[in-house]
């Protein structure tokens, strides 16, 4: 509003008559239009002088009420007075997706909480109508959630799901400045947002035991993905999308470059983070017992049936959550990522060079020191480190000591074997 206001007119001669131009907004238009007023007549009658057709100018401007308040929330705030969250909240879905700053990829777990969460208590309401005191009705709602077998919303969630209110209405902007229409100020206090306490987040963490029981306890693509797990901290996404030619240096070392999509068995050649693009080296007994499973496989490491990879929702209930239950391990939150956080507490606790570790887990260096370092460009200081640090967990016996079996030495092998 502030470049609006002010105006006084330019004073210009047109054929026999004085004009004043001035900018004026024109209401379903983005740019404003100039436009011109006669202010008198160049000569004769009704001639002002230069001092009288300045002050006129200004007065026909003021008239126009190209620079009040009132005319800029009419034509410029107007269309959006009548805006309802659900529809601010689709703009703003097709924004994050399709904007060349940090684009998010995957919007489902997005798209899941505004339809189950927030949509159905606010989203008819004009965004004008959204403020801590509507957003207080999805934040209880939250709060008095109970799941079939006893579960809760944790603060955090509850937190993340309340920013994202937030977030839909700021995404209303001024179309000039930038500046978001409904500058609101969100009051935690007021809503009685949960406080997040770190140390009672459900976090869970396989132990050594339970992994090697598991590994043991399982066979063929299953046990390989355990110990691929366990012993490299990938992401189960990233696991479940490698080929055979992202293993290097005979083995010990895995490119990291795409992923499986939530949604759909496909591989995409996204991350999670820029820094999730990486490479992670393995010891040299888990280099050994992966080479031996891939044997003289081609492409994908884990694919169905089809072809296809994994989806790791359908396989978590049909390996996994299976085995934890019988060890009776089974609880919220202790999924795939569970492999990831027994890694990173064995690299911590193995005292491995910090620097080496964030690279391998795929975190984002914080400290100008991690920044600086370029550690990760030391293969041989990694390999070296992979294995002085170990993996933790017991492989199956002799299973890194299987011949791999040249494919005319297998059909031999059958041969006698009938």
């Amino acid at each position: 509003m502030s470049r609006r206001s002010g105006q006084t007119g330019y004073i210009e001669r047109s054929g026999n008559w004085y004009v004043v131009r001035f900018w004026m907004d024109v209401e379903g238009q983005e740019k404003r239009r100039l436009v011109r007023e006669r202010v008198c007549p160049t000569s004769g009658p009704g001639r002002l002088s230069a001092s009288e057709r300045k002050r006129k100018g200004r007065e026909i401007v003021a008239a126009s009420g190209a620079d009040s308040v009132k005319h800029f929330e009419q034509v410029v705030l107007q269309p959006s007075l009548g805006v309802t969250f659900r529809q601010q909240a689709e703009t703003y879905l097709e924004w994050v997706t399709m904007r060349d700053r940090e684009p998010i990829r995957d919007i489902s777990t997005i798209r899941g909480a505004l339809n189950k969460w927030i949509l159905p208590v606010i989203g008819d309401l004009p965004l004008s109508q959204v403020h801590n005191g509507t957003v207080k009705a999805v934040l209880d709602r939250m709060k008095q959630f109970r799941s079939a077998v006893g579960g809760t919303l944790s603060p955090r969630t509850i937190g993340l799901y309340v920013s994202l209110v937030g977030r839909v209405v700021a995404s209303l902007k001024n179309r000039e400045t930038g500046e978001p229409i409904y500058n609101r100020k969100w009051d935690s206090t007021f809503m009685d947002l949960p406080i997040l306490v770190h140390k009672a987040q459900r976090r869970p963490s396989l132990k050594a035991d339970a992994i090697t029981q598991l590994v043991n306890g399982s066979e063929g693509d299953e046990q390989s993905l355990y110990v691929l797990l366990a012993a490299a901290g990938l992401r189960v996404s990233e696991a479940l999308a490698l080929e055979t030619r992202q293993f290097i240096n005979a083995g010990r070392t895995i490119e990291i470059r795409q992923q499986v999509d939530r949604q759909k068995p496909r591989i995409v050649s996204y991350l999670k983070t820029d820094a999730a693009y990486r490479d992670v080296d393995l010891h040299p007994d888990v280099a050994e017992f992966l080479q031996r499973f891939m044997g003289r496989k081609n492409g994908l490491l884990f694919a169905t049936a089809n072809g296809t990879p994994h989806l790791h929702n359908n396989i978590e209930e049909r390996w996994l959550t299976a085995r934890l239950r019988k060890m009776g391990l089974d609880e919220p939150g202790m999924g795939w990522h569970a492999f990831r956080r027994f890694r990173k507490t064995w690299l911590r606790g193995k005292r491995c060079q910090e620097d080496i570790n964030i690279f391998w887990m795929g975190h984002k260096p914080m400290t100008v020191s991690e920044i600086y370092s370029r550690l990760f460009d030391e293969l041989d200081m990694r390999l070296a480190e992979a294995e002085a640090v170990g993996y933790g967990f017991k492989l199956p016996p002799n299973g890194c000591l299987i011949p791999m079996i040249p494919k005319n030495e297998a059909q031999i092998v059958r041969e006698v074997a009938v």
